[in-house]
């Protein structure tokens, strides 16, 4: 059986998150960088293929209360992450959110045309 436009677009929005996730995580922030990194993130993944739009929150105030030495290491529980995807009429809309102590990436929705 072929993937259908669903299958792949499913997959590319797995892949933006993928990429995201290991490509920042670890990154040095504080609150004061954290503007400049959302936006970093977000133009880096935007350039992908299929991709239509990435929305990056670092959650500064979570960030605060973690910080010891002027900064700490960018993780997920200190991002909420939104990716939409279209792929031959198929838009994905993606989140990243804690859930249970996790970074948990899902699916929210799938509109075929």
């Amino acid at each position: 059986m072929e993937p259908t436009a669903r299958d792949a677009a499913c997959f590319e929005a797995g892949i933006k998150f993928g990429a995201l996730y290991h490509q920042f995580a670890g990154t040095p922030v504080s609150p004061e960088s954290a503007p400049s990194l959302e936006r970093a993130v977000e133009e880096s993944i935007e350039n992908q293929p299929f991709c239509e739009s990435v929305s990056v929150d670092i959650l500064t105030e979570k960030l605060a209360a973690e910080i010891d030495h002027g900064y700490t290491e960018l993780t997920g529980r200190f991002m909420e992450v939104e990716i939409a995807v279209e792929r031959e009429g198929t838009e994905v809309v993606t989140r990243m959110a804690m859930e249970d102590g996790y970074p948990l990436m899902k699916i929210e929705s799938v509109r075929e045309d």
